[in-house]
């Protein structure tokens, strides 16, 4: 037992310096004043200091970051409907239907799910750009949310909601005063996972973006077929530490929800 939990560690171990050895090679080289990816010659901000004097850069920030406050926020808020109205189904095979079809985005790969919407938007009349990034990115999102708020609805034990109707409380009561409490923890993971989607999401943005409009994920990709820049490394750098503090954050949530609520949803 002791030897195969030996040969699990050293199996992760290897599988984590495969895929972060890379990410790491690039941070190190976004700090090398010789404007190579080899022989590093001295420290230096310098490419970070030319990421953050471009105005037009800082311009697709803003617009990525906008596209994922406002995806991730109306995403959450769908979501959240849907896992109600799939937790509410009371025949299983509905229920499984459902949960079948909001699974299909996830599955999916993201190639045809960005030709799809851009031949959607297209017959729609749809112009290319913010709106049609917009919508592709909250329609993405919402199957996320509806798998993090989910779970979280099976483990609430029904005495609640029966207490709460017993005390006379309506629909509504029921509603913002036991089970949103409840799922608080979950729907602000499904909110940073959302936001967290959305900003590094290149494969369906490259299709449905246009008419002058870019996100940082399609500039980094544009501008790394020019050829190699060290202000590419900076720029992938900034993103990978904002996206894991997204991820330190829905971390730190899903513990506090761990901790509010034991098992059975009983506080």
């Amino acid at each position: 037992m002791k030897r195969t939990h030996r040969w699990g560690r050293l199996y992760l171990l290897v599988v984590f310096a495969i895929m972060y050895t890379p990410i790491g090679y690039l941070m190190y080289y976004s700090f090398n004043s010789g404007g190579t990816m080899h022989d590093f010659q001295s420290f230096t901000l310098e490419w970070y200091r030319e990421v953050l004097s471009d105005d037009r850069l800082l311009i697709i920030v803003l617009n990525t970051i906008v596209v994922a406050l406002l995806s991730a926020a109306v995403a959450t808020i769908l979501g959240v409907i849907g896992a109600l109205a799939i937790y509410y189904v009371k025949r299983q095979r509905t229920k499984h239907t459902l949960l079948a079809l909001n699974n299909v985005l996830i599955v999916s790969p993201d190639v045809i799910i960005g030709a799809s919407f851009l031949l959607l938007f297209t017959l729609a009349g749809i112009k290319l750009g913010f709106t049609s990034v917009l919508l592709s990115h909250i329609a993405f999102s919402v199957p996320i949310v509806v798998l993090m708020v989910l779970p979280k609805l099976e483990e609430m034990s029904p005495t609640l909601i029966d207490a709460a109707r017993d005390l006379g409380a309506g629909p509504w009561q029921v509603l913002s005063g036991v089970v949103l409490p409840f799922l608080t923890p979950s729907i602000w993971a499904g909110f940073f996972m959302a936001l967290t989607y959305s900003l590094d999401d290149f494969a369906v943005t490259f299709f449905v973006t246009g008419n002058g409009f870019s996100t940082l994920s399609v500039e980094i990709y544009s501008r790394a077929r020019q050829g190699i820049s060290l202000s590419i490394n900076a720029l992938s750098t900034l993103l990978f530490l904002f996206t894991m503090l997204l991820v330190v954050g829905y971390y730190v949530l899903s513990q506090k929800g761990g901790r509010m609520y034991g098992i059975g949803g009983r506080k």
